[in-house]
């Protein structure tokens, strides 16, 4: 992969400043898929390989329970509970999502109590809409304080178009999300809860001497898929959420609007079969190589080296690896002082016209507030462009 200095270019008076092209800019095969929403990531390297409607909302359905569990883990990460902790079932809970609802459950009995570690298996292998409802009462009195909770939780987190009305997904209250929500919660839930996000991938949990097998359809298949669950909704379809690793290599998917079970199925086969057999990982960037430069006004030095901290690196098609694109942006006018490993920049990588990756920029040096003649200069030189 070839290397170029990208350098700062003086705009006209806006918001965001683009600094230059990285790399070649032919746009990369486009790749099709039957869903209505798809969002596809390598986790390491935050690439993102399919993006079709991510940002459109549809119904959670039971894709609400993993914003459910992680108010759960949470709890359990602050201390708040213990897997130990015991929740009564209420009359509430049993009817809405135990054995008299008809939807799935993991059949806990009516005014029993149930710790906390085998509601958790209840919810992520059963999809059990009662141990939902026993948690929520429990960690939050009712069900409807602990949806204002997941909705509060999901705004901590940066996903802003996921809302929900019920720990289940059940339909009696709306709950929505979108196809790079899930991704970037199930991204969330796989590093922040490295002991408990095993329990996707558990095959099967027995409560109340029934035995149930873990609801994703995707488990079975023996292909690396390791979490996380799937949900249906009356005119919006069927859709998933799920996670993958292969020879070193996690991919996180998610869809949505596909028209049946099987389609849903297979689709999401495809799709991280073609992820995984026809990309690749290339570094860009080593840590604390210079990307490009910004320019500093009234400082000791008119420019200041980009870099980031970690290596830059992408996931690309094996075919097509030098089909990127790359440009630097940074609020503009940057103003001295500017301190070393200060924050000051992304660095925006794409494919064709899609961003498949962002990356923080840092100075790689300080630069001090110039003298007199500097900033008058520079003064200058900012009202010139501001008239422009």
């Amino acid at each position: 992969m070839r290397r170029f200095m990208l350098v700062g270019i003086l705009l006209a008076f806006v918001a965001q400043q683009p600094a230059g092209s990285a790399f070649a800019q032919e746009p990369a095969p486009s790749f099709t898929t039957k869903a209505k929403q798809a969002y596809l990531v390598e986790e390491e390297s935050g690439t993102v390989l399919l993006a079709v409607n991510e940002n459109q909302s549809f119904p959670a359905a039971s894709l609400a329970k993993l914003m459910t569990m992680d108010v759960v883990f949470n709890a359990l990460k602050t201390g708040a509970i213990t897997p130990e902790t015991l929740y009564p079932v209420s009359e509430y809970a049993w009817r809405t999502g135990g054995a008299p609802s008809g939807t799935t459950t993991m059949f806990a009995a009516l005014k029993s109590q149930v710790p906390v570690g085998d509601l958790m298996r209840g919810v992520v292998v059963q999809n059990a809409n009662d141990a939902c409802i026993i948690l929520a009462e429990g960690i939050s009195r009712t069900e409807a304080e602990f949806a204002a909770r997941m909705t509060a939780r999901a705004r901590d987190l940066g996903l802003t178009r996921s809302r929900f009305g019920n720990a289940t997904g059940l339909p009696y209250a709306e709950s929505w999300t979108t196809a790079h929500d899930l991704v970037e919660l199930s991204r969330h839930l796989y590093r922040d809860y490295p002991e408990y996000y095993p329990l996707y991938a558990q095959p099967d949990f027995q409560w109340n001497k029934i035995f149930q097998r873990n609801k994703n359809p995707l488990l079975g298949l023996n292909m690396g898929v390791d979490g996380l669950g799937a949900g249906f909704a009356e005119g919006s379809g069927y859709a998933l959420a799920a996670s993958i690793e292969r020879d070193g290599t996690r991919l996180f998917l998610a869809l949505g609007g596909l028209a049946t079970d099987k389609e849903r199925t297979e689709e999401a086969k495809r799709i991280l079969d073609w992820a995984l057999s026809s990309f690749q990982t290339k570094m860009l960037f080593k840590p604390g190589e210079v990307i490009g430069q910004a320019s500093v006004y009234g400082g000791t030095d008119g420019r200041v080296d980009l870099v980031a901290r970690e290596s830059v690196e992408v996931y690309v098609p094996k075919s097509d690896a030098e089909r990127l694109s790359g440009r630097i942006v940074y609020q503009w006018p940057l103003r001295a002082p500017v301190a070393e490993g200060s924050q000051i920049a992304t660095l925006k990588i794409s494919s064709g016209d899609k961003v498949i990756q962002e990356v923080p920029l840092v100075a790689a040096s300080a630069v001090e507030v110039g003298g007199l003649r500097a900033q008058a200069s520079d003064a200058l030189m900012e009202l010139m462009f501001f008239w422009l």
